[in-house]
């Protein structure tokens, strides 16, 4: 079981890493090192395509090294969805996993408002159809993944990264609130050639009430997840250089961009 917490917080956090969009045509493809304690746990490529009306974005995600020979685990994420009013709203969402005894999938169904209907999941080629329950409090919320994209986009306007966003993940309501800590320097490691001044924001969750067990949920509920964004100097694009969680069952957990592509 502590094996399966851990890669969920891994998995999910480097999800968050992955968000980051310019709002015009393009498409940017990142690559990140993620090192939890004494392991350089994971690596992770991901595709984003943006324009002024869509998005979408693909994400492989795989373990590396000695943390691979203890928890091996592959997974292929897919998110895509509309511009509604300057926000984001979740159309499709679709995953498929691979671990050392378990190959997974999950789809999740929208409809037209971006509200969630139901799941579709396997594992090892057993299905499972689950009708989400309709609830009154789920308009204007969307997915973790688009809010992390929505808020690097107030970035590029704002400046700031400060925000609430509203959430349903098909099984709880919650906020996501970011507040912008001011300038820092982001220190030069063997990780990542990006370092200098990055601005400094916390990402904290509010559960209003939900309860559940999945890890990074209650890790983020009880202190805060760090993120630094800086721009790229020749493309001025915006992104997330690095992201910090200072207590995982296995030390400390930071995720590092070792490079990114822009097309436009």
């Amino acid at each position: 079981m502590k094996d399966i917490l851990i890669k969920k917080v891994l998995l999910t956090l480097l999800l968050v890493v992955l968000q980051t969009a310019e709002p015009c045509a393009m498409e940017v493809k990142h690559y990140f090192d993620a090192v939890v304690g004494i392991f350089n746990a994971a690596e992770a490529d991901f595709t984003y395509e943006i324009d002024t009306s869509r998005y979408a974005t693909k994400t492989n995600i795989y373990t590396r090294g000695l943390f691979d020979a203890l928890y091996p685990f592959a997974a292929k994420y897919a998110t895509s969805g509309k511009f509604i009013n300057n926000h984001m709203q979740t159309e499709n969402y679709s995953y498929e996993s691979q671990s050392r005894f378990n190959n997974r999938t999950k789809k999740v169904i929208y409809d037209s408002c971006g509200i969630p209907l139901k799941s579709v999941s396997t594992k090892n080629g057993k299905e499972k159809i689950k009708n989400i329950k309709i609830r009154t409090d789920v308009t204007d919320t969307t997915d973790l993944q688009s809010v992390m994209a929505d808020v690097i986009n107030q970035y590029t306007k704002k400046q700031t990264c400060s925000a609430v966003k509203k959430v349903f993940d098909g099984k709880r309501r919650y906020n996501v609130i970011f507040e912008d800590l001011g300038k820092e320097e982001v220190i030069k490691s063997d990780y990542s050639p990006y370092f200098g001044e990055a601005i400094k924001c916390s990402m904290y969750i509010d559960k209003l009430k939900e309860h559940g067990n999945d890890m990074l949920w209650k890790m983020a509920s009880d202190s805060p997840v760090y993120l630094w964004i800086m721009r790229d100097k020749e493309t001025n694009f915006p992104f997330i250089v690095k992201i910090m969680v200072e207590d995982t069952p296995l030390g400390e957990l930071n995720v590092y961009t070792t490079r990114i592509e822009v097309k436009k």
